[in-house]
């Protein structure tokens, strides 16, 4: 507890994150108090009771891909037509394939539950979805060959969709994974060879034999990144705790000092370096009037701002400075905003841009 000095302006509530010590404390420790109703899983704004899903979400997503692909591309080169891989399609994972849209790539996206995939389609996010791996490994061959700009969701296990990528030549540009495997027994992770129902069922007839299966998974999934990895994918962990878990299950995630993982999180070589250093963040605000022509003006507001210091910026800032300004020009044609009621009112959540398109999904599903 503490006081701290304010204004009448200031936030009226300061909350902190879920206050459990990993070296002092296991997951049985964890899941006692949340049934308590003491604590919560406690990572970024869903820690501090402020959930934001793929809206608030989507600003760093797109910031965090297109930053990855300028760390692997030629001078001049732009992503269009290359392939970023990950998987979730859940209420923050479900940010990635608009980000993809918007750094200007091809995203596949594998989601098992096929609700959550059919949701994120109809909201918007994802472009096309795809039921059948054969289809997916056609329609990403199009893709490339076209040079297009689209999301692709597979209604499906990602691991399958690594296994066969790898099988039939398809270069992976980008690769990561949100499933949420801070929660592995309970759902935040499935394993191949399971359906969706398959694994619910096994998740509460036999959880030692499903924990068995996601271990076998993590192993299998490891393996196959690894392969990319070796023909020259830039895999990195989107801090979901997806190279922890699959070091406790075994894979071959280590580097060779068995202290380091082998592939590097999205702080550590993404946003740390290219944007945390430089003062770079995320920010949000609200309309609360409702009105869309309030929220036009804050943008109009906060352009000019940023348009002014950019003005006077040093060039290792110019990129990261451009890119905000992009974002806050073209969000409300990306759809960057979203409407609430009880009470109603208009957020946005935006944050950066390099080649911002509109995104008109047509409805497939193949």
């Amino acid at each position: 507890m503490g006081l701290f000095p304010s204004s009448k302006e200031a936030p009226r509530v300061v909350v902190t994150n879920g206050m459990m010590i990993p070296n002092y404390s296991k997951p049985d420790d964890w899941e006692r108090f949340n049934a308590l109703g003491v604590t919560q899983y406690g990572q970024m704004t869903a820690g501090s009771y402020m959930y934001i899903g793929p809206q608030g979400i989507v600003h760093g997503t797109t910031i965090t891909v297109m930053n990855a692909f300028r760390k692997v591309l030629k001078s001049g080169e732009t992503p269009e037509g290359k392939i970023f891989l990950t998987a979730g399609l859940g209420g923050m994972s479900g940010a990635q394939p608009k980000a993809g849209n918007i750094a200007g790539c091809i995203t596949v996206c594998a989601e098992v539950n096929p609700l959550a995939a059919k949701k994120r389609y109809e909201q918007g996010w994802v472009d096309e979805l795809l039921e059948n791996v054969d289809s997916l490994v056609e329609r990403t061959k199009t893709a490339i060959e076209q040079r297009e700009i689209v999301s692709l969701a597979y209604i499906g296990n990602v691991v399958d969709v690594w296994e066969r990528f790898y099988s039939e030549n398809i270069f992976v540009h980008l690769g990561s994974d949100q499933t949420s495997l801070h929660n592995p027994w309970a759902g935040g992770y499935y394993p191949v060879g399971l359906s969706y129902e398959e694994s619910n069922d096994l998740m509460s007839s036999n959880p030692q034999q499903f924990k068995d299966k996601v271990q076998e998974s993590l192993r299998r999934h490891a393996n196959a990144i690894n392969k990319h990895t070796d023909r020259g994918c830039y895999f990195f962990d989107y801090g979901n705790a997806f190279l922890l878990e699959a070091s406790r299950a075994g894979a071959e995630v280590m580097a060779e000092n068995q202290i380091d993982f082998k592939y590097p999180s999205y702080v550590q070589d993404i946003l740390g370096p290219m944007c945390f250093d430089y003062g770079f963040g995320p920010f949000r605000w609200v309309c609360t009037s409702g009105n869309p022509e309030d929220l036009r003006k804050t943008d109009q507001i906060a352009l000019a701002v940023m348009q002014r210091i950019k003005s006077t910026a040093p060039i290792e800032v110019q990129q990261q400075m451009e890119d905000n300004i992009k974002w806050i020009q073209e969000a409300e044609e990306n759809s960057l905003g979203c409407r609430i009621t009880g009470p109603y009112f208009i957020c946005r959540c935006r944050r950066k841009s390099h080649d911002c398109r509109g995104i008109q999904p047509s409805y497939k599903i193949r």
